[in-house]
């Protein structure tokens, strides 16, 4: 560490240069990462909707409609004009609607009121479309010019749109809020007016290659793009900050500001290994989600923590001591009270505040278990398309949507029997098959090729069925039960597709998700404080103390009969975990050292007294970054981040200032038997 810390102050000027080099490269390559806004995507292969999807891929031409247009005032001739110029716009591949399962020559009056009534009602006409993927932005804008404002698309697709025109301009929007906040934060805690510059360039550099080298990973989620930027500024700030401190308070000690740095990057490194470790198992444990957006995020977070320590250990020391004049001549007095004596303070509630959490640690530990949970992307903007407009559609039709049974293709009996047993299902309004639709006596020979391609592959036919469940949710969830149960009457193997049976499958792989990637995150992170201060008490106390505040945080939504986005939760319950463990291994480590020199009252006074600022800095940093996704995103998945985060953080820092402390005054004396070479001064004689 002496050799490398030499190294870096010696060739300052190299390191910028060079940092300054590959930043540059990096922001070029930031326009060349593909984003990915179909979570449906993630979802793993073995997953019964993913393997349906891949089977309609490879078998059938004809996809899922992806977007409805509906088109009020208008007659059967002027519908099917307007079907006609739907189908001729770019990146539409296919258009569906009430010709396409009815003999429109015989009066509609003598046709199934059902299956006429999903397709033209009160001289209202909706089209399902097929738009081709990466069509959505120039499909959608084509579509309302032709549309015209008095009447609606809507969609997945539309909302793909809406999330692309959104995305880049909302981290833009969040950025430029959460950074003036950071900078006056960092300014009112420093003592130089300068300083907040260098530690947000410091991690700036950092976020820049970590957005640049994402085009490594071929392509990234949506959310990732949206949420990953601010988080790893948020989160890595403590790294700076804790370089900064010991810089300045080693200045104190030695007369050469060289000798000064390598003393400050020597003592500050373990901490900041401890802090990053903590935070990149925290993100890693997101790996090992089955849905796959959790390795996504996690390793994008995880390379963007690596970066940030690199930069931190690296660029920074070499920036500090190039700027050093501008930093002293910058030099104001402290803006904020001597902290010193804060620990007189936070006494005087230790004993409430430990009462108070082990009254709510159960009945928030069981709450959270209970939390209810939304399983989509997430709804596009209010303020986009109005509430009357969005609800027209649902209020003529009902909630639309489609889904597709296949089955193994050669029993045309069977599939009739089964085509007629899915229609008389609630919520399911219409069923389209050959057997059901063109009927059995029928041979295929005697047809064209276009209509038998929409229900017939070389292995497999397929059953369309027209639901009005919603998306998901409680309905939808027991219909896809129910088709299922049905299916399994006749077929050995069966496969459903369409957004009820993907969020279905979501539902059903985050049960599972949620108790494994907790587990692995709450293990990993245990090991890591338990090498970093080689004690078997503390990583139990300090984990205790995080935990106890995520499930409060995760518990309110289930008090407060509210549901929350399941990536939200999910990713929530690391990376809380992950980021703020860095307060309590900050407050700890002060406390370990001054143990050895100190009597516990007097160590806990000082440790306090010595980290406030730091935790204070850090952590309103990260609350304010979680509330400005919250209220900047008009996507739930990314505001109910921003929320859990933004509360979250402000939860762990009540308990590391006020429930931890009084713990480590409890087990002193285990934590003294239970860790390595402790050294505790029990007694002043």
């Amino acid at each position: 560490m002496d050799r490398f810390a030499a190294a870096v102050i010696r060739r300052k000027k190299l390191v910028i240069c060079l940092y300054i080099i590959i930043t540059a490269i990096c922001v070029a390559m930031i326009f060349s990462v593909r984003v990915n806004y179909n979570m449906i995507d993630y979802l793993p292969p073995n997953a019964q909707s993913t393997q349906a999807i891949e089977i309609m891929r490879s078998e059938f031409s004809q996809a899922m409609p992806n977007a409805n247009v509906l088109i009020r005032d208008v007659s059967l001739v002027e519908a099917l004009e307007y079907k006609r110029i739907l189908g001729d716009i770019p990146g539409v591949k296919d258009v569906m609607w009430l010709d396409d399962v009815a003999d429109l020559k015989t009066p509609l009056a003598m046709q199934d009121a059902g299956m006429v009534e999903a397709y033209y009602k009160d001289e209202c006409a909706l089209f399902m479309l097929v738009i081709e993927d990466g069509w959505a932005r120039l499909a959608c804008s084509d579509i309302r010019d032709l549309i015209g404002p008095d009447n609606e698309l809507s969609g997945d697709a539309v909302d793909v749109d809406f999330m692309q025109e959104t995305s880049v301009t909302e981290v833009v929007n969040a950025a430029l809020i959460l950074i003036p906040l950071a900078v006056f934060i960092f300014m009112v805690a420093t003592d130089s007016w300068l300083e907040p510059i260098l530690i947000l360039c410091t991690i700036g550099v950092a976020v820049l290659i970590n957005m640049g080298t994402n085009v490594f990973f071929g392509s990234i989620s949506f959310l990732t793009n949206s949420v990953s930027p601010l988080l790893q500024l948020a989160v890595s700030m403590d790294y700076a900050i804790f370089l900064m401190h010991s810089f300045a308070d080693y200045r104190e000690k030695y007369d050469k500001v060289e000798d000064a740095m390598k003393e400050a990057v020597k003592s500050s490194i373990t901490t900041i290994s401890a802090s990053a470790l903590t935070t990149l198992f925290g993100f890693l444990a997101l790996v090992f989600m089955q849905f796959r957006i959790g390795a996504d995020l996690g390793l994008i977070l995880a390379k963007g923590i690596a970066i940030s320590y690199t930069t931190v250990v690296i660029f920074q020391p070499a920036l500090m001591l190039v700027m050093l004049k501008a930093i002293d001549k910058a030099h104001h007095r402290p803006l904020i009270p001597d902290t010193r004596n804060i620990y007189n303070g936070f006494r005087k509630i230790a004993t409430p505040a430990v009462i108070i959490v082990m009254i709510i640690i159960v009945p928030s530990f069981l709450g959270q278990q209970r939390t209810k949970f939304e399983y989509g992307a997430g709804s596009i903007g209010p303020e986009e398309i109005p509430d009357q407009e969005k609800s027209a559609t649902e209020e003529l039709f009902g909630s639309s949507n489609v889904a597709v049974v296949l089955v193994p293709k050669g029993d045309i009996v069977k599939e009739r029997d089964l085509s007629y047993d899915l229609e008389r299902l609630d919520y399911v309004s219409s069923v389209m098959s050959y057997a059901k639709t063109v009927g059995t006596a029928i041979p295929t020979a005697f047809l064209s090729s276009d209509i038998i391609d929409q229900f017939y592959s070389e292995n497999y036919a397929r059953i369309i069925m027209y639901t009005d469940t919603p998306g998901e949710g409680d309905v939808a969830f027991a219909l896809i039960e129910e088709i299922n149960e049905a299916s399994i009457q006749y077929y050995n193997e069966h496969h459903i597709a369409g957004q009820n049976a993907s969020m279905y499958d979501m539902k059903t792989i985050v049960e599972v998700d949620n108790f494994r990637v907790n587990m692995i995150a709450i293990v990993s992170i245990f090991l890591v404080i338990m090498a970093s201060f080689k004690s078997l008490m503390l990583p139990v106390i300090l984990v205790i103390t995080i935990e106890a505040g995520i499930w409060v945080n995760l518990s309110i939504p289930y008090f407060t009969n509210t549901s929350i986005n399941f990536v939200g939760f999910l990713v929530l319950s690391t990376v809380q975990l992950g980021a703020t463990v860095d307060y309590a291994i900050l407050l700890t480590d002060h406390y370990r050292k001054n143990r050895t020199l100190l009597l516990k009252k007097e160590a806990l006074h000082k440790s306090l007294g010595d980290a406030f600022k730091s935790i204070l800095v850090s952590g309103f940093t990260l609350s304010i970054a979680g509330f400005t996704l919250y209220f900047t995103s008009t996507n739930s998945s990314v505001s109910d981040i921003g929320l859990l985060l933004g509360r979250g953080t402000l939860l762990s820092m009540f308990m590391v200032l006020c429930f931890l402390p009084p713990m480590l005054d409890i087990f002193d004396r285990w934590i003294g038997k239970t860790t390595s070479k402790s050294n505790f001064m029990y007694s002043t004689h």
